[in-house]
């Protein structure tokens, strides 16, 4: 019978224990990114947002291309007395009107944007601190399994089992098939 509390006494100077309390300390508190990106912006910000998602639709596009049509061709083929901007004329009030919707919408969509691009700036920053969490994480747990092979393989020799015999059967098992 193998000396067991000899063998017990070498494995507690090699193990280190507080692996989970390791883990523990490099934890790092997940954070709803959307909400704090949300909660931190104005009802300006989100006005622009708002109309920056519904404008870059394919839908407005159709709303805009079809009240185009609909202007020009009332306006070119309509009965006379009914036409109040005229292809004579340039289309004066579409181009105006037009104009001032593109005057309007460009700094909103710019704002809009920017509200975007500091969510994305924000999910990416998220994003790498849940890296550097887990590339500690597996560092940790590494290590761990570092110190438990070396107390399998001191208890293995504790109790006179040849290591490379042991070795040969884990690294070819179809060796011992034959």
């Amino acid at each position: 019978m193998v000396n067991m509390v000899g063998m017990k006494g070498q494995l507690m100077k090699l193990m280190k224990p507080h692996f989970l309390n390791e883990l523990r300390k490099h934890r790092i508190t997940l954070r709803n990114v959307h909400k704090e990106v949300h909660e931190d912006s104005t009802r300006l910000n989100r006005f622009a947002l708002w109309i920056t998602k519904h404008v870059g639709t394919v839908e407005f596009f159709l709303l805009v291309f079809m009240w185009t049509a609909a202007w020009l061709l009332w306006n070119s083929f309509g009965p006379e007395k009914l036409r109040f901007d005229s292809l004579n004329s340039g289309f004066v009030i579409w181009l105006f009107l037009s104009n001032v919707i593109q005057l309007f919408l460009m700094p909103l969509i710019m704002v809009g944007q920017n509200v975007q691009a500091r969510h994305a700036e924000a999910l990416s920053e998220h994003d790498y601190e849940i890296n550097v969490k887990s590339e500690r994480e597996v560092e940790i747990i590494l290590h761990h399994l570092e110190h438990l092979d070396k107390m399998l393989v001191m208890a293995l020799e504790k109790l006179g089992v040849n290591m490379n015999e042991v070795l040969e059967k884990v690294d070819y098992p179809e060796a011992e098939k034959k």
